[in-house]
């Protein structure tokens, strides 16, 4: 078991800017702002021999109360499950009552207590601590998380005060994500209840579920398991239109959030029932599809519908969202759990068909078909040659078509392929790509007969 180290603090004290330190990313959204985490985020690091989980949290404060509230309960889970606390005060800012409280109730918890004085760049590392020894805490660092300065030494000191941190062995490195992991994002409006849903498949409190929109601010990963199956769960901040992101930070969570869903390998996207599907709605739908990920839809809030405005929804789904009809979609109460339990039976299903293999004959005789019933139009009198299909990747499966005039296919008949090719392969959950090439069939053997051309026999004689 690798050892959990926990970041607390009051806000703006740099505990993000040292997670992404201590991680070597940039996975905890940074900004000079106070309160901007609220989740808590989860890296794996090493610095020196022994790789370490840390935990970075939100700041706390004195308000016990709403949103603060909420943080705070985030962030003492975290030090319940941590090995070893790392308080950060801002060397900057100098000792407040805030960092005596902190410090008095981490005492209180019993766990390993480090002193972490941040921001200490360019000053005297002893005239610095020194208001601080009055905490009367056993271990004490200066360092400047922004410039790593210190925190190569500040790790090296935590981890050999935890049981055999200092026994000599073998360098151990990271584990690395296990394959066959399915990466689940869960996208939407803001307040139509993703973090809800993310607590209710992880079984715990793990995210901020609060009935106020923009809660969630940044993009968390959570690893679990569920029949066997490995997930990293990644709950993202909801995504409004353009016109209307205005906060600096807002549109930082945005771009989190984007890239969320092109390091997915499958998207739930999350409706509300209760508001309707708006042109917000639409315009995210695309952007998951432009990604090519395959896709499970989830109407939450369902619970306590009357049967005439469920009746409206399903009729609105329909009209609004017939393009994405290959997507599995759910009528589900993440609050009550409703419909919950079927969602990853979709996305195992939507994972499976977006990395499946596909063979070159499978492909070409599907082709085959589909050409026998309905011969694309003529250009110009002539006919459109389709002759030979490959896949050219997966997730989403991208299929590639060799043949004559390809510049002149319609979009209708790329339509009627890509319909047809997904019921004869059972290709539900993910988009499908069709590519055209001119040109011979790169699959071709010099020598070889082509299917239709005349066996000759031999070199032709010609007589006198």
């Amino acid at each position: 078991m690798l050892p959990v180290i926990a970041l607390v603090g009051r806000p703006n004290v740099g505990k993000s800017t040292l997670f992404n330190s201590l991680t070597r990313t940039r996975n905890a959204l940074v900004a000079d702002l106070p309160g901007l985490t609220r989740d808590r985020q989860y890296g794996i690091g090493q610095r020196g021999p022994r790789p370490y989980v840390v935990v970075d949290t939100g700041g706390l404060t004195d308000e016990a109360e709403g949103l603060a509230g909420l943080v705070a309960q985030q962030a003492w889970r975290a030090i319940e499950e941590a090995d070893a606390v790392l308080l950060l005060v801002d060397g900057r800012g100098g000792l407040t009552a805030a960092d005596e409280e902190i410090a008095s109730q981490l005492r209180r918890a019993g766990k390993t207590l480090h002193l972490v004085i941040n921001k200490g760049e360019h000053r005297d590392p002893d005239l610095l601590s020194a208001e601080f020894h009055s905490l009367g805490l056993d271990y004490l660092h200066v360092i400047a998380a922004t410039h790593n300065e210190g925190v190569e030494t500040l790790m090296e000191e935590v981890l050999a005060a935890l049981p055999g941190g200092g026994e000599e062995g073998e360098k151990t490195t990271a584990p690395e994500e296990p394959e066959g992991v399915i990466k689940l994002a869960v996208v939407g409006r803001p307040n139509v209840g993703k973090s809800t849903l993310v607590n209710r498949l992880l079984g715990e409190e793990r995210m901020l579920a609060c009935d106020m929109p923009g809660t969630t601010r940044d993009s968390v990963s959570a690893p679990f398991e569920r029949d066997g199956q490995l997930y990293t769960l990644i709950d993202t901040a909801g995504v409004r239109r353009r016109s209307r992101v205005s906060e600096v930070v807002e549109k930082f969570s945005v771009i989190k959030a984007l890239q969320a869903i092109e390091q997915a390998h499958v998207i739930v996207l999350v409706l509300d029932a209760r508001q309707g599907i708006g042109d917000q709605d639409a315009s995210l739908l695309g952007l998951v599809l432009d990604s090519g990920r395959a896709l499970v839809v989830a109407v939450n809030k369902w619970d306590h519908l009357d049967p005439d405005i469920r009746a409206e929804v399903k009729r609105e789904l329909d009209r609004r969202l017939g393009f994405v009809d290959f997507a599995k979609m759910h009528f589900i109460s993440a609050l009550h759990g409703t419909g919950v339990g079927e969602l990853l039976a979709s996305v195992r299903e939507a994972y499976a068909a977006a990395t499946r293999k596909l063979s070159t004959p499978e492909l070409t005789r599907i082709l085959e078909g589909a050409l026998a019933a309905h011969q694309p139009p003529l250009v110009h009198g002539h006919s459109i040659k389709l002759r030979y299909a490959h896949q050219g990747g997966q997730n989403p499966p991208m299929i590639i078509i060799h043949g004559n005039r390809i510049d002149h296919v319609p979009d209708s008949y790329r339509r009627y392929l890509v319909g047809v090719y997904r019921k004869r392969l059972d290709l539900w959950g993910t988009p499908i790509r069709i590519e055209f090439r001119g040109g011979e069939n790169p699959y071709h053997q010099p020598g070889a007969v082509r299917p239709g051309q005349p066996k000759t026999g031999g070199p032709r004689k010609f007589g006198k």
